[in-house]
């Protein structure tokens, strides 16, 4: 029996530590090369760690919540297959299942770098086939009375691809090895028993049906059940203390104490390297978006664009791809020490990575959309739906946050008129898009209601003067107030 150590690796971004956030195994647990075995939260994003070998868990080195160096070993697993042996822990007489990781050696077992001889992590990749994951035995949730089926046979009509079966006799505790089912018929029956309309109540008042105290006849949670918990809890609440704490009690013991780490940490220590390497100069402008609310719409209502989500946002992006073709200089980096000497030196770049500030629940991100400049409009709107989806949802990869050459942020979605952005890092512009309302507008000498935003620019003075920044601006700002030049 060999045991293998399992190094944090580096996921593909240069990054030196990162948080277990979660684990996905236990020990005793059996993983197939490319299982998830837990997720981690870089400086960047969310990342899932697929498992280099195949085996047993049988220790996990690091507790959820630690944050750990690069090379430091997280989980220990064996490749004996605990249990008796079934078909699912043989692998198939095929091609060897290579490991995401690249080759490994034999045994890294108290070796301080990483077990990684070939490339970075880049990716989760497809479960290979050849080795399949064995069911896992779930243990009854604590708490939760084990409730008898009701009285119905169990044995289900045999059929190719079904070798086991769940034979008459006692329910508790019988297994079922479908591959479609898996574990015990302990974890389906384990389930709360609920009817639909007590399970909607339960969702709408936030409940979970496992604490309720469950009276029906069958053991199942009532309607009268879910009131008598929300009474109990109202009344817990009441004498509970709110947000702020009870006068009287030490003020340490008033404060919370939120640790920096992870993206917060890494987001806080870049704006603050460009507030005060970078010299800002920020301008703004008010624009008559009418047009390009008619467009959305038209947009909208395309058999073209049909189920895709179209926003101002997808305009204002190709309007400043546009504009930054026309005044280049926006879409560069300043780069100090050239050579190790004391020259500095402006990279245009002839690409467009572009950025977009999103607000996610591991704080703010800037995932960037590659080679913009080459999407036609359908193709961007794809690209920005993609990315808020990945973003909220916390998925986010490193190589999407790299690379990016200039920024949007959409602080319009949260009602705000315009602000002061901060440059990504590496850049030397970014635009803020305030919210679209109607406002009075003079228009051919009259006053009427018109769509009306304001366009915030920072810059790095260094590279983008006072005229070129005003040039780009009012060229984003052309677009926004006619579309069509798009077209030009």
């Amino acid at each position: 029996m060999t045991l293998n150590k399992f190094n944090l690796p580096d996921v593909g971004e240069g990054l030196t530590e990162a948080e277990i956030v979660s684990w996905k195994v236990k020990p005793g647990d059996t993983v197939a090369v490319n299982d998830v075995l837990c997720e981690i939260e870089t400086a960047k994003s969310l990342v899932e760690l697929p498992s280099p070998f195949a085996g047993t868990v049988t220790e996990l080195l690091v507790p959820v919540g630690v944050t750990i160096d690069v090379g430091t070993a997280i989980i220990s697993v064996s490749d004996a297959v605990t249990g008796d042996p079934t078909p699912a822990d043989v692998p198939a007489p095929a091609t060897p299942v290579q490991p995401l990781y690249g080759k490994l050696p034999a045994d890294d077992a108290g070796t301080s770098e990483s077990a990684l001889t070939g490339g970075p992590l880049v990716g989760s990749g497809p479960k290979a086939d050849a080795v399949k994951r064995r069911p896992r035995k779930t243990a009854p949730a604590a708490g939760v009375p084990e409730v008898p089926l009701p009285n119905r046979s169990l044995t289900p009509q045999a059929r190719p691809g079904n070798p086991a079966v769940v034979g008459p006799g006692p329910t508790t505790g019988a297994l079922d090895n479908r591959p479609t089912l898996g574990g015990t018929l302990t974890g389906l029956v384990n389930r709360v028993l609920a009817k639909p309309p007590v399970r909607k109540i339960a969702r709408d008042l936030g409940i979970d049906l496992a604490d309720v105290v469950a009276t029906g006849s069958r053991g199942e949670v009532t309607r009268e059940d879910l009131v008598s918990y929300q009474a109990q809890r109202d009344a817990e609440l009441d004498q509970a203390e709110g947000f702020w704490g009870k006068a009287g009690k030490p003020q340490d013991q008033r404060i919370e104490r939120i640790p920096v780490k992870g993206v917060r940490k890494a987001t806080a220590k870049a704006m603050v390297e460009s507030a005060f390497a970078a010299p800002h100069v920020s301008i703004f402008v008010d624009v008559d978006a009418s047009r390009t609310m008619e467009f959305v719409k038209r947009l909208k209502a395309s058999r073209d664009f049909e189920g895709i989500k179209v926003s101002p946002l997808l305009i204002l992006a190709k309007a400043v791809i546009w504009a930054a073709a026309r005044n280049p200089s926006v879409n560069a980096t300043w780069v100090d020490n050239v050579d190790g000497t004391d020259a500095a030196e402006i990279h245009v770049k002839h690409y467009l990575n572009l950025g977009i500030a999103a607000a996610t629940p591991r704080g703010l991100m800037v995932p960037n959309i590659k080679d913009a400049q080459d999407l036609s409009l359908k193709e961007l709107a794809l690209a920005l739906n993609n990315l808020a989806t990945t973003a909220r949802a916390g998925k986010t990869q490193p190589a999407e946050m790299q690379g990016g050459t200039l920024t949007i942020t959409n602080i319009g979605a949260l009602g705000i008129d315009t602000g002061t952005p901060i440059i990504n890092p590496g850049e030397v512009a970014i635009v803020a898009f305030g919210t679209i309302k109607q406002k009075p507008w003079v228009l051919d000498g009259e006053v009427i209601p018109r769509w009306i935003t304001t366009l915030g620019g920072s810059f790095d003075h260094r590279v983008v003067d006072g005229d070129l920044s005003a040039r780009f601006m009012a060229d984003v700002a052309a677009i926004l107030e006619e579309p069509a030049l798009l077209l030009d």
